[in-house]
């Protein structure tokens, strides 16, 4: 069930449109997006990398390049610690590229997902160690392993962290204690004592600042300048991809750093990244966020899910475009065949909901002993849009039980798992996602405590639907729709405007697409004015909300264009549709009620 809602934020939106030579409408959308004052509203339509924020800003950003000087003057070998998901390979490579372009002896490790989990191990900082490497850089990762890094100390090497998580803490009567790992540098933006304007940014991001900072030290040039270098500009792509990959809110800098970073994929310097498009049929033209998060992106973490991530950090690395295509044809078929894993353990995932009644409860954990650990999250991910609810998927892993959470807005997941850390021999995350692992005798425990604790409502659980403008479909020129080309790109915390009519009527219909997964309508407003309309949702559940609402009789008439009584209230997105030459505005419903 939905609940529509229509966004209410107030400004002179008439004051604005004439200022920045933008209509009303659109002036209302992005004030919408909480985007307040002139300079946010400027930084917002026509930002540059110009606007993006100082490196060293970040906090101990200073004591960083200080360490990694002194380490590239010594020639003491760093080795790269990163992660095995999209923004851990980004981050591993941005790192790689930017301290070797600096004149480091530096090589890289990424966890294995089975092997090692998530982050710093013993055993992979024993490896540095053992490999002769003076000093650790951590990126992705980090924040949560003090005790790890005290056992880096204690062998006489230095780590400097760079992750973007959540800083461990401990509730101590009613107050927060966070607990900052002992390295020597930690810079991670979510730190108390951090001041850097917008802390939202993933680990690459922080990855790509410290190589901004520390090549213009070395170079004696400002951090602009480095930034528009062909060093910094092939690193920006893949800050971009990782922002993107890892669900980012594309606001403030994020946004700035996703627009330049697609703009620079389009003629991009980095063979793997050519190669990938290449093997997914992608045309470096037309990408956009949605082609990085789900056609390019889970290429790379397919890899990291069944196998090593290191071939996909080798592919970015790769020298030459044979090497590049081979090894982008061997994940892209990695990733077909994740696919098929996937959904055989969503199937099963949703027997066990439907067959234990855990549908009753206010957060999901579902315990799957036999699917692929590594594709725990994406089935979280799946059943919690399929139930609308927090979700944890469990599987067995070498050492003992490991699982992905993925959450909804109103439920901190970070935090609610903090409330029961007693449980976990390892936990980590944020607000929308996590990870952990623990003894399979507290799976049930886990479970209960979660949802005794949980104070999630009703409300909470109903999908709630923002509509930007209530706005008839009249109103709707093919220069709006151009106009609406400003608020891109669309994505996490900027999504497609929506708009919503009364009284839609739907004269005729058909069902379209290979799998007959698409409704193309043509329908009609009060005054008879008639449009195209698409929808590209859930068929089935559309023609079965119709037959209860209008009867059999009148759905069939539909779709043999004699429909007269279909009329519904649709939630909408306009788009531009060219075919044979012809270019119109089409209607894409979203929701319909």
């Amino acid at each position: 069930m939905s609940k529509w809602m229509v966004a209410a934020k107030r400004a002179d939106f008439q004051k604005l449109s004439e200022e920045f030579h933008i209509s009303p409408v659109l002036a209302r959308i992005i004030r919408n997006r909480d985007v307040i004052t002139k300079e946010e509203m400027q930084k917002f339509l026509y930002g540059t990398m110009d606007d993006l924020y100082a490196p060293d800003l970040l906090k101990d950003m200073d004591k960083a390049i200080a360490i990694l000087m002194k380490k590239i003057a010594e020639g003491k070998k760093i080795r790269i610690i990163g992660d095995y998901d999209i923004d851990g390979v980004c981050s591993t490579y941005i790192l790689y590229k930017g301290l070797s372009y600096c004149g480091a002896v530096t090589d890289t490790a990424i966890p294995h997902r089975m092997k090692d989990g998530y982050g710093l191990n013993e055993n992979l900082i024993w490896e540095a160690y053992e490999a002769g490497a003076d000093t650790i850089v951590t990126c992705d990762n980090g924040i949560a392993a003090s005790a790890q890094i005290e056992y880096a100390n204690s062998l006489g090497m230095t780590v400097v962290i760079t992750d973007h998580h959540e800083v461990p803490y401990e509730e101590v009567a009613g107050k927060r204690l966070y607990r900052i790992p002992d390295a020597a540098a930690v810079v991670d933006p979510k730190q108390e004592e951090s001041h850097y304007p917008f802390p939202e940014i993933c680990g690459a991001v922080v990855a790509y600042k410290v190589i901004l900072a520390l090549t213009a030290k070395m170079q004696k040039k400002s951090w602009k300048e480095v930034m528009k270098s062909e060093l910094g500009l092939e690193l920006m792509e893949f800050a971009a991809f990782a922002t993107i990959g890892d669900v980012m809110e594309l606001r403030d800098e994020n946004r700035i750093i996703v627009k330049s970073g697609l703009t620079l994929m389009k003629n991009t310097r980095n063979l793997g990244l050519k190669a990938l498009m290449d093997a997914t049929g992608t045309e470096p033209e037309n990408i956009k966020p949605y082609t990085i998060g789900f056609v390019l992106g889970p290429c790379l973490n397919a890899t990291g899910r069944l196998d090593s991530a290191v071939s996909a950090l080798e592919l970015f690395q790769a020298k030459d475009r044979a090497t590049a295509a081979t090894i982008a044809g061997n994940l892209k078929e990695m990733n077909d065949s994740r696919k098929e894993l996937t959904l055989y353990g969503l199937e099963q995932a949703i027997a066990q909901v439907e067959e234990k009644g855990y549908e009753k409860d206010k957060v999901l954990v579902i315990y799957l002993p036999d699917v692929h650990e590594s594709l725990a999250g994406i089935i979280a991910g799946r059943i919690r849009e399929k139930y609308g609810k927090p979700a944890f998927v469990l599987t067995n892993g070498e050492e003992g039980v490991k699982g992905s959470g993925r959450s909804i807005e109103c439920f901190h997941m970070y935090d609610e798992m903090t409330k029961c850390k007693e449980l976990f021999s390892k936990y980590g995350g944020h607000k929308l996602a996590a990870g952990l692992s623990l003894p399979e005798e507290n799976v049930d425990q886990f479970r209960n405590a979660l949802n005794a604790n949980c104070t999630l409502t009703p409300e909470d659980f109903e999908e709630k639907v923002l509509i930007d403008v209530p706005m008839p479909m009249e109103y709707v020129s093919l220069d709006f729709v151009k106009e609406l080309d400003l608020l891109e790109p669309f994505g996490n915390g900027n999504p497609k405007p929506l708009f919503a009519q009364k009284q839609v009527r739907f004269l005729k219909g058909r069902i379209l697409g290979q799998n007959r997964n698409v409704g193309k309508y043509t329908v009609a407003d009060e005054a008879d004015r008639v449009y195209e309309m698409i929808y590209f949702g859930d068929i089935e559940a559309l023609n079965t909300y119709m037959r209860q609402k209008f009867g059999e009789q009148n759905v069939d008439a539909l779709y043999y264009g004699r429909s007269h009584e279909i009329q519904m209230s649709v939630v909408y997105y306009p788009e531009i549709n060219e075919f044979r030459g012809n270019v119109s505005v089409q209607m894409v419903m979203k929701y319909y009620q």
